[in-house]
């Protein structure tokens, strides 16, 4: 054959390529590539070490006997390949969990043969997701899962809790109440921050919490000193969970904040003028520390604390390590059993809470386990208040003003006359210092009390604002309390 009659390189490849894989583009204009009946998707632009659709393409081309071939070749066969593909139609890819037709859900195992569980509303299976249904995403913090076990009769939850150190019932039900939501790929859950004295295993317990959705190659890490990081990192895995926190910077609180309720990241593309890349992401997250200080009030909204005790008896890490291997497939059989039941559950949705889709998932708990869960969350939420409460001499001031009022009054005055009237209030008549960050102008004042607005409802106090022909107010309120029951002042 002369070399006028040869098929050129990239021809090969890209028919190769079309034979064997299938090719769809995301809705932010990523490429991917799939393997025909694969559930799994690489990005074709990859060059990743977890698996690039290019080192498969090569694999491939070589194990069929069609050669080795060059880059450039390589090169010109995936831009017309990645051309064609942007005129498919767009498909969702998803990192270990995913929604499925007919109201049922996907969990990525991570194996190699695409092997996943799907949980529907009867119960769950093991099966490989039709490409159609699932394209699952594959990072290097993918970690494989074992196959979770059958008929477990509910006792995984008590082997996983007699391996964990939490200190009471209570704190049992709202991590079980945790794994539940991490399995479902659409309801935002809170941020449990694992805490208690030195040497209580909150390292332990979090990876134990974190390995039973990610596999044993789940960890903790420690937290990125830039947002950026933080957001390449929450967007490479499912749950991320951070160790040893001691300290919130008010910019990693927002961030935290954007994680758990989900938010979307813009930035200039590599080596271009105008185009961007789009980075849409709403993850679990997990934290680790005896303290981080000041808790601001948005965040504490989203937290889940979760306090364990030292143990009496101690054991080497080989030993618990290597018995929670052992029982990961009865404790995952257990938990997709009891989140079945779960989501089978009717409750009503709890109106009052921020959270609210967490609070059902609760209130659904109680109903298929009579645990207690919802009550146990709001005491965890009044809690959280304290602890903003304590951390916060502003917040303390304005319940100290409000003490003064009486049931059913309001106040109002403009921002300056606030900041006045707090001020006087907290230095007194010996005239104390203000503290650092006490609100100097009004603007700052209206933007704090914005901040505790939450915080201060949940202790009977109001903030509002509005504006008339004078100017703009804050309004204090102090409601009167609800008139009893018509049975209760019977008795």
């Amino acid at each position: 054959m002369s070399e006028d009659e040869k098929t050129p390189a990239r021809e090969v490849i890209a028919d190769y390529a079309q034979q064997h894989f299938r090719y769809f583009r995301t809705a932010d204009g990523a490429v991917y590539a799939q393997k025909n009946g694969h559930p799994v998707a690489r990005p074709i632009r990859s060059q990743g070490t977890s698996g690039s659709h290019r080192q498969e393409l090569m694999v491939g081309l070589f194990n069929d006997g069609l050669g080795v071939f060059n880059g450039t070749a390589m090169k010109e066969a995936l831009d017309l390949i990645e051309a064609l593909a942007m005129s498919q139609p767009v498909q969702q890819v998803h990192i270990r969990v995913a929604p499925g037709f007919d109201g049922a859900t996907w969990l990525d195992l991570g194996r190699n043969d695409g092997q996943s569980v799907r949980i529907h509303p009867t119960g769950w299976d093991i099966l490989t997701p039709d490409p159609q249904e699932v394209c699952w995403r594959r990072t290097q913090l993918t970690g494989e899962l074992p196959l979770p076990a059958k008929d477990t009769d509910g006792k995984g939850i008590d082997l996983l809790l007699r391996l964990c150190n939490f200190a009471t019932a209570e704190t049992e039900c709202l991590a079980i109440a945790w794994l539940i939501g991490c399995l479902g790929p659409s309801v935002p859950v809170p941020a449990p921050f694992l805490t208690g004295p030195q040497g209580a295993g909150k390292s332990t317990g979090g990876r134990m919490l974190v390995r039973i959705i990610e596999g044993m190659s789940g960890d903790l890490r420690r937290a990125p000193k830039d947002e950026e990081n933080l957001i390449a990192a929450v967007a490479a895995g499912w749950v991320t969970a951070l160790d040893n926190l001691s300290h919130l910077t008010p910019d990693l609180s927002d961030a935290m904040c954007c994680i758990v309720t989900g938010a979307e990241n813009i930035k200039r593309a590599l080596y271009t003028d105008g185009d961007v890349v789009r980075a849409r992401y709403r993850r679990p997250l997990l934290m680790t520390g005896i303290d981080v200080g000041v808790i601001r009030p948005d965040l504490a909204e989203r937290l889940l604390p979760l306090r364990l005790e030292r143990p009496g008896v101690r054991r080497t890490e080989a030993e618990l390590w290597s018995e929670f291997a052992e029982i990961l497939p009865v404790v995952l059989g257990s938990l997709l059993d009891l989140t079945v039941k779960v989501r089978a559950a009717e409750a009503d949705i709890p109106t009052d809470l921020r959270m609210a889709d967490f609070a059902h998932l609760c209130a659904q708990l109680d109903a298929a386990t009579g645990l207690g869960a919802l009550n146990a969350y709001r005491t965890s939420l009044d809690d959280l208040n304290d602890d903003v409460i304590e951390g916060d001499l502003l917040a303390q001031t304005v319940l100290k003003h409000a003490d003064s009022l009486e049931p059913g009054a309001a106040q109002r005055m403009t921002s300056t006359e606030w900041l006045l009237c707090l001020t006087r209030l907290y230095a007194g008549e010996d005239c104390r210092p203000l503290p650092k960050g006490w609100p100097t102008t009004g603007k700052v004042l209206s933007d704090r009390l914005k901040r505790l607005q939450p915080t201060l409802a949940a202790r009977g106090v109001l903030i509002d604002s509005g504006r008339t022909k004078e100017g703009r107010y804050i309004e204090m309120t102090r409601p009167a309390p609800p008139p009893p029951h018509p049975q209760e002042a019977l008795h």
